[in-house]
This record gives structure tokens, sequence and C-alpha cells, in this order.
């Protein structure tokens, strides 16, 4: 066990982590035996030994003197909730997600036994540390930009006994000397589908990363003119911090009035805002939107082929489609 947060918190953490998988089992996840294991027996306190509440203003951790807050760290770090672990200069660069929305993401991912796998954003570590359990360290590789967070998360996995591939490098990149990868897991948002993705795909492959307010699933197949990509949102909502090291798609927000206030904050049209911004003005998306009877994030989904990349309505060739940056 690591000597800077050694487990003295074992005993206490264990009914708190009973607690969490059981109310993620009754919100429908963690169906599959092996994730639920994982779940049972990877201690997330190891992973997160502090974090941030109250805006960024406050900092809960495991050294506090005071054994009143060191149990709302505890109690925290096992609720159902995303953690923020790492905020510079007021910005929010890394969390540990919420365990359930990682449960149902790690089970979309559909894993099979020796397959490797390679994780878009390190984060705590956590995740990682998840699919290491399931599938071996061997199996495992995890990128990151920030050398900050790649150390952390590499020392919170040996301290946990987990030892996959920890990488500091542009995640948009990849990371070919580990690869082909029969499944990519990202853990941030994407502006774009980075093609180096698909050239270190096996085919057959999946893709699973948020996108806009939403999750892709994409299936990377072999075509003529090499390999391509496409699949549907899910219908989980899904929010995170960017992809760092590629360009940010900008945000462009309605105006003031411009919108009914009931439709503007409807999240699924605010997901049809944010997955077509860099095309369709606020008004032309909520004409859409009346039009097509408010569908669905299931009805829309992304190709990446032959160089280009597009969002798509019901059919990838149909009336319906915008294009995306290229990765």
């Amino acid at each position: 066990m690591d000597d800077a947060y050694p487990d003295r918190f074992a005993a206490a953490a264990a009914e708190e982590r009973w607690a969490m998988v059981r109310g993620i089992v009754a919100g429908g996840a963690l169906g599959d035996p092996q994730w639920l294991a994982a779940f049972e027996e990877v201690p997330r306190h190891l992973f997160v030994p502090y974090y941030f509440v109250g805006g960024g203003f406050d900092r809960l951790w495991c050294e506090d003197p005071d054994p009143v807050r060191r149990a709302q760290w505890l109690h925290g770090v096992y609720a159902d909730g995303a953690l923020a672990t790492r905020i510079r200069d007021g910005e929010l660069i890394s969390s540990s997600s919420q365990p359930s929305l990682m449960a149902r993401m790690l089970e979309e991912l559909d894993v099979r036994e020796g397959q490797r796998v390679l994780e878009i954003g390190a984060g705590s570590g956590y995740n990682a540390a998840l699919l290491a359990h399931r599938l071996g360290d061997d199996a495992v590789t995890t990128v990151d930009l920030d050398p900050e967070i790649t150390e952390s998360a590499r020392r919170h996995l040996a301290a946990a006994g987990y030892r996959p591939a920890v990488i500091t490098g542009d995640g948009a990149r990849g990371w070919p000397p580990r690869g082909p990868y029969d499944r990519i897991i990202a853990t941030c948002t994407l502006p774009c589908v980075p093609q180096a993705w698909l050239d270190q795909c096996t085919p057959g492959a999946r893709i699973l990363a948020p996108f806009a307010t939403g999750l892709i699933a994409l299936q990377v197949r072999e075509g003529a003119h090499g390999k391509y990509a496409e699949g549907r949102f899910l219908h989980t909502p899904a929010y995170f911090v960017p992809l760092r090291g590629t360009p940010p798609r900008p945000v462009r927000r309605p105006h003031a009035g411009a919108l009914p206030r009931r439709v503007s904050e409807n999240e699924l049209f605010r997901f049809l805002l944010a997955l077509t911004e860099d095309t369709l003005d606020p008004r032309e998306a909520l004409s859409l939107w009346q039009r097509e009877r408010h569908p669905e994030r299931e009805r829309f989904g992304i190709t990446v082929r032959d160089g280009r990349q597009w969002a798509w309505l019901d059919d990838p060739e149909g009336p319906y489609v915008w294009p995306l940056p290229n990765g």
C-alpha cells in the first residue's frame, strides 16, 4: 500500500463501497457479474485521496485532522457523483467520473477476454483499475497529456495493486506502440473523432466516447479506402471535461429571448444544439426539433469515412447531416 495514504480506511470504505454498488445495481447497471466484482473490489478511495467541493474553494482529504471532515471525505468518495480532483487557475482539468455512469460506459464497451483497451484520459486512475481488474494489467493502456495527472494515476494504481501502462502523451494521437486495440474508451468530451484512433484499431473494434452532451458508440470496419467508423448515440447523457491537446469546438449560445425558455432548457434540445453548433442556427435547430417530434439521442449518429466525418439524424446518407471537424 502507498505510504502517502495507507489504507487505514479499509473497513469503513468497504461498507461505503457496498452501499455505492447496491445503488448502482438498483439503477439498472452492473448486470455483468465481472463488472460487478470489479466495482465491489476496487477501492475508489485510494484513487481520490482528496477532491474539491464548493466550487473548488474547499478541499476534503483523507489526512484532514478533523475526523468529521475525514468521514465526509470518505462518504463523498463513495457517493454516486463526479469528484473534482484537479483544478488549475480556476479551471477543472481532471475529475473522477460518476460511478454509475462509469459502470454503464464499461458495460457498453462490451469487452471480451484477451482484448486490448486504450483509455483516453487517465483521471485518477480508477477507471483504468476497473479495466485492469477485468482484463489484466497487460491489456490496458491509459493516456493523458498532463504529466502530473499520469504520475498521480500511476501512484494510485500501484497503491491499489494495479499496473497497467500509464502514458504521458496526446490522447488524440492514441498510443501506437501498444496497439492495435480492440476497444477505445474516452473519459473526456471530443470535438471530433481522431483518425489516429481508427488507424490503431482492429477491424470490428468499438470506440465509446463523450461527444456533445452524449455518448457515441462507433464500430470500426475495414473499407475499400481504409478503416471507417459509424455508430449511434446511446440514451445516456454525459458531461465530461474536454479532450486536451485539440482545439475545442466553439460554444455558441442562442441570444437571450431567441428561443422559448422551456425549449432552451430542455436537455435533449441542448444536445441537438451542441451536436450541430457549427452548422445550424438555434432557430433552425428548433424547427428541426419540432418537425421531428423531439428526437431522442438514439436517433442521432456519427460517421467517419474517407477523410470526412459528419453527424446525422436517422440515416447517415439521409437529409439531416451536419459536417464535423476532421480529426
